[in-house]
């Protein structure tokens, strides 16, 4: 746990992240400042190819040991805690019993073992009738196909499952005891309207799936319970204290970094990489994510790139500088010595191109076998380029999402980011280039669990979206394109963009011969 500051303030919220890698807590007064923040890891599992998996226990541990955490800081007094919410990870599929214990590990996002589930859907429904209800396509990576694989694969298990539930939604379940499910989250279940947020019982029989093994859906600021009595005694906080539904963490983080009116447009920079663009109305494109937004009334079209620093990590893992670089002092971030040596590679890397599909890609490719690939690399490729060429590739799949989101309609005009890539100024500037729009760099250290603090800000009367937008959010570096390093890119990015329909057969074969 690591304590910020300390304020007499006379409210506080707390934000709860479960993210990939770890869950992290925000302790938040009510004029936005950070009292306290606890965090926890835990591990994924990977037992076969296309397989990710957790373990929705370590996330209930990790939730209890963060509030905990938090509450006992001395940063504030607990019981001046007025609600809480919970952003999660997308694309869960939580068993639970009737007594809320988690029955099995959870495919996660990054999951792909249904694609035979979705090809053998497709052939019975009309993937143009799917995205018309959901707007979204049907992929593996969604949570429809992994209901069906426990029903499948686990009938036992399917047979005592009271509730799927999404990773926020367990954790409500676990400080409250009530079984809930946003607005937000319903975009991973192909029968639900995505315009309406209602549940399609028609679309569901034809999928398969038994729609009453999920609770009905409520908006994200909405109420679902109060702490329970024993729950309250592991934390540290009163008995009933609130706590909100919550929602989609790209959601929460999109709220964090101030993105809720139309056609605002928030950039993840962490493990997974994207974009989030607020719209007034659902737009829905097959190549796209379409969710509803935790601010009631409004959408988000999506796009989400698997390996965003991902690729960084795993670059530093291969060439032996993860252990070096988990090393070095805390006023040296591994960020700033990996960008100070990209620094000096060339533009374009000196001619090498770096496709960053190291597990699969979602949009707008949707390809589970799509294969990451260095091309262009010659005996003179430094490791510079190596370096260079991943932070230029990351940035040239956000490109991809929004060139196809803009032929959808959805037009940006600034990029307001957030998560750890951030703190490289290099790769902010390089994302401006490469895109040809501005980019504004929150200065919310952790600006999704502030997402979910305002959740629980809203949800308890403390103000609107527009009030906490303009009191909690604040904007930090802002990086404007170089119109000689945009017109330079543009080459490059005509050449990457043939890389992927030049490859992917041959990228296909690889992957089943993995298999």
């Amino acid at each position: 746990m690591t304590q910020l500051s300390q304020h007499n303030a006379p409210a506080v919220y707390l934000g709860v992240d479960i993210g990939t890698s770890g869950c992290r807590t925000v302790a938040i007064d009510a004029d936005g400042r950070t009292l306290a923040v606890g965090e926890a890891s835990y591990p994924l599992h990977t037992p076969s190819p296309g397989w990710a998996e957790q373990d929705p226990n370590d996330w209930i541990a990790g939730a209890i040991a963060t509030i905990a955490s938090v509450a006992a800081s001395g940063a504030f007094d607990p019981a001046a805690v007025r609600g809480i919410g919970i952003d999660g990870q997308s694309w869960s599929c939580v068993p639970v019993d009737e007594a809320g214990e988690v029955l099995a590990n959870t495919p996660i996002w990054m999951d792909t073992r249904c694609q035979s589930i979705c090809d053998e859907l497709l052939a019975e429904i009309p993937a143009a009738e799917i995205l018309a209800l959901s707007g979204n396509r049907l992929s593996p990576s969604y949570s429809t196909a992994k209901v069906i694989w426990f029903a499948r694969q686990h009938p036992e298990i399917y047979a005592r499952t009271r509730w799927f539930l999404q990773s926020n939604s367990l954790i409500v379940l676990a400080l409250t005891g009530v079984a809930s499910q946003d607005h937000s989250q319903g975009y991973g279940l192909h029968f639900v309207d995505v315009a309406t947020g209602t549940v399609d019982a028609a679309m569901a029989r034809r999928l398969g799936i038994d729609p009453t093994r999920f609770p009905s859906p409520v908006e994200p600021t909405a109420i679902v319970g109060g702490l329970t009595r024993a729950t309250a005694e592991r934390v540290g906080l009163p008995e009933g204290t609130p706590v909100v539904a919550g929602g989609l963490d790209a959601a929460c983080g999109t709220l964090g970094a101030g993105v809720y009116r139309p056609g605002q447009t928030q950039e993840q920079g962490g493990q997974a990489g994207g974009m989030s663009i607020a719209l007034a109305a659902p737009v829905a494109d097959e190549r796209l994510i379409l969710s509803r937004h935790v601010v009631p009334g409004s959408w988000l079209l999506q796009g989400g790139t698997v390996a965003g620093s991902a690729s960084l990590a795993w670059l530093t893992k291969v060439i032996g500088e993860a252990e070096r670089l988990a090393g070095i002092a805390a006023s040296r971030s591994p960020f700033a010595e990996v960008s100070a040596l990209a620094a000096t590679s060339p533009r374009g890397a000196g001619g090498l191109i770096f496709l960053p599909y190291l597990s699969g890609e979602r949009s707008p490719l949707w390809d589970a076998d799509a294969r990451g690939a260095f091309v262009g690399l010659t005996l003179g490729t430094t490791r510079a380029d190596l370096y260079r060429a991943v932070l230029e590739g990351v940035a040239m799949s956000l490109r991809h999402n929004l060139e196809v989101a803009a032929a959808a309609g959805a037009e940006v005009t600034e990029l307001l980011a957030i998560g750890g890539a951030t703190r490289s100024p290099l790769w902010m500037q390089i994302k401006a280039d490469i895109t040809g729009v501005p980019l504004v760099v929150s200065a919310e250290d952790f600006a999704t669990p502030l997402g979910a603090a305002m959740l629980a800000a809203i949800g308890t009367g403390a103000g609107t979206a527009t009030d906490l937008v303009d009191r909690w959010v604040r904007r930090g570096s802002e990086y404007h394109p170089d119109p000689a390093a945009t017109a330079s890119y543009d080459h490059l990015y005509r050449t990457y963009a043939g890389l992927y329909p030049a490859m992917a057969e041959g990228m296909h074969q690889l992957a089943a011969f993995g298999r």
